[in-house]
């Protein structure tokens, strides 16, 4: 059953993690988006005065910084805007040997959805959001608050070392599903609540299409797994969120380190 709590909980979460790291405020990207949106909230609840949103767009649609914006405004929540298509542009430039690759992004850092993606290309962008988060968290001593819900975290739908990278988690136990009901009782935007989530990687790109299903289906086969009850789940379905999770596991984990006989 959905906690009527669950708001305040998190955000006394939030500010014990803070405290106990003797931090003195949060700072989070703030993409427009559901998760990012809720999480600021959260963490606006939890340090009125010290909480940061990091508006990063590179190549992102126009609405969606909007509608970061309309969060920050309705919240009171202090924003820096630090659009990062140029450098999105360059950095790829330098990276790339040969020239295979020399229309795959605009002058705007869009990434063309009728080619073959590479993957290290579209990670490169949730990786330089992290260096301006790590480098707004050092120099104000605050912690980086990650926006990961547990639908998208437990099946590895997330950048290592890119979004996935966080002091905290505070959305990490909390389903998409559930994060919807959440956001409904915070008076985050219905704009926002309805709208299909994306990364934003291309025109018309959704979480729930490079998932290969939609949220309420994933968080009951979740359920079901936690209980031990799969029935009335698609078996192929089933399959497919084992798979995804098995392999992502090594994304969930610490650093394995190499350890001596002594």
């Amino acid at each position: 059953m959905y906690p009527s709590d669950l708001a305040s909980r998190i955000s006394k979460w939030i500010r014990e993690r803070v405290n106990e790291a003797g931090a003195q405020g949060v700072v989070l990207g703030m993409s427009g988006g559901l998760d990012s949106s809720v999480a600021a909230v959260l963490c606006k609840k939890a340090f009125p005065d010290t909480t940061l949103g990091l508006i990063m767009p590179c190549g992102s649609r126009k609405e969606d910084v909007k509608h970061a914006k309309m969060v920050a405004a309705q919240f009171g929540i202090e924003t820096k805007e630090i659009d990062l298509s140029q450098i999105f542009t360059v950095l790829l430039k330098l990276l790339e040997v040969g020239e295979e690759r020399e229309n795959d992004v605009d002058a705007k850092g869009a990434i063309d959805k009728d080619i073959n993606v590479n993957i290290a290309v579209a990670n490169l962008k949730p990786r330089l959001r992290m260096i301006c988060l790590y480098y707004f968290a050092n120099k104000r001593n605050y912690l980086v608050v990650g926006t990961g819900n547990k639908s998208e975290l437990s099946i590895g739908y997330f950048t290592k070392y890119g979004d996935g990278a966080a002091d905290i988690l505070p959305l990490g136990d909390v389903l998409k599903t559930e994060e919807r009901k959440l956001a409904e009782k915070l008076g985050i935007p219905g704009v926002i609540i309805e709208k299909a989530p994306s990364a934003g990687l291309w025109e018309g790109q959704t979480d729930e299409d490079e998932i290969g299903m939609g949220y309420d289906a994933l968080d009951k086969i979740f359920l079901a797994l936690e209980s031990g009850d799969l029935s009335g789940c698609d078996p192929e379905l089933v399959d497919r969120v084992k798979r995804m999770m098995d392999a992502s596991q090594h994304k969930r984990e610490t650093i394995p380190v190499f350890k001596q006989l002594r």
